[in-house]
């Protein structure tokens, strides 16, 4: 079976289950867990920012980021599919007690001037700002880079508004292998960050939060705590995340030409939408018009024939390539779209 539906579906490969295997571990509550400490030393000083901290989840990466940032009663502006809006349950709300302002992009990304726009006015009777989130690559964008000449633009704007930025950087090291561009350089203009280990990076699971202000880092020990993620001989899941950023980055590349060789085989489909310019990197995003199948049927006559995507809503699709991805599944994955979608 080639499962295209997420890069989250990855197995650790037997290079990373030895590393898990043989990591040296504590408590990492007590600070204690060696491989968990290295980890988050070496993320933080890949991407310039003075700590990080392991964390289960990018989601939670992303919430404890907001908490830090706000208070209840205030606002979050965010583009209008970003994953904090669409795949993380509402909790910003229930968590943190803030509003999001959706503004909607262009595939997925938010221009200065419309971040300026979004921002209120300093009135007592209005709801304040108090945090813009970014999402770089972003996934329902269909994989986007953020132009780092935008972001720069962008927090330009919020700077002189005294707005912080947080980036949901998932996929940030997508972003990072299509361009060649230092980790920090992205880094530079947020106040937090989130990465993922356990996308394109192909381990099991776990993210790092990173901050400039240390002062931040007890209070969001204590919201990973208080939000039920402090975890104890962690060191096992951090040594894969170690083993992913010493072995797994520059492969990403690889991925992104698979994705980008689909794309260009769907737009040879009369039945299929896309622009196989659009394709940035991992994530194909694609409609089906005027099928004899609905999306549903769609899904279940690919799984029949060898190959798992997902339907997103109305006529789209999303097929993502990734670490357990070859060429050759990549060419054959080609072929069943062109028999089940073309007939």
């Amino acid at each position: 079976m080639i499962d295209l539906r997420s890069d989250t579906v990855t197995k650790p490969t037997q290079a990373m289950r030895k590393a898990m295997a043989r990591a040296e571990v504590g408590d990492d509550v007590y600070g204690e867990d060696p491989t968990v400490n290295r980890l988050q030393e070496m993320v933080a000083t890949m991407f310039g920012k003075k700590a990080a901290l392991f964390v289960p989840s990018g989601t939670m990466a992303n919430q404890l980021a907001i908490r830090l940032h706000t208070q209840p009663g205030q606002e979050v502006i965010v583009e209008s599919t970003a994953h904090i809006v669409r795949y993380e349950q509402g909790a910003a709300g229930a968590l943190a007690g803030v509003q999001l302002h959706w503004v909607a992009g262009n595939r997925g990304l938010i221009s200065p001037e419309q971040v300026e726009a979004a921002i209120r006015p300093k009135d007592p009777h209005t709801i304040q700002t108090a945090l813009v989130c970014l999402e770089n690559t972003h996934n329902s964008g269909g994989g986007t880079i953020y132009p780092l000449a935008t972001i720069e633009r962008i927090r330009a704007v919020t700077a002189t508004h005294g707005i912080p930025m947080h980036l949901d950087g998932a996929r940030l090291f997508n972003a990072i292998a299509a361009t060649t561009l230092p980790p920090a350089s992205y880094a530079q203009h947020f106040d937090t960050l989130s990465v993922c280990l356990s996308k394109g990076l192909g381990a099991p699971a776990g993210s790092l939060l990173m901050m400039n202000d240390l002062s931040l880092l007890d209070k969001a020990k204590r919201l990973r705590r208080m939000y039920g993620g402090a975890m104890r001989q962690s060191g096992i899941l951090a040594a894969a995340g170690i083993y992913a950023l010493e072995h797994h980055i520059g492969r990403l590349k690889e991925d992104h030409d698979h994705a980008k060789r689909l794309a260009r085989r769907l737009e040879q489909i009369p039945t299929v939408r896309i622009n196989h310019q659009d394709v940035d990197t991992n994530i194909v995003i694609f409609d089906v018009i005027g099928h004899r199948l609905s999306p549903p049927a769609i899904v279940t006559a690919l799984k029949q024939e060898g190959v798992l995507i997902n339907a997103i809503g109305g006529t789209s699709f999303r097929a993502v390539t990734h670490l357990d991805v070859s060429g050759a599944m990549t060419d054959e994955a080609c072929e069943i779209f062109s028999r089940v979608l073309g007939d």
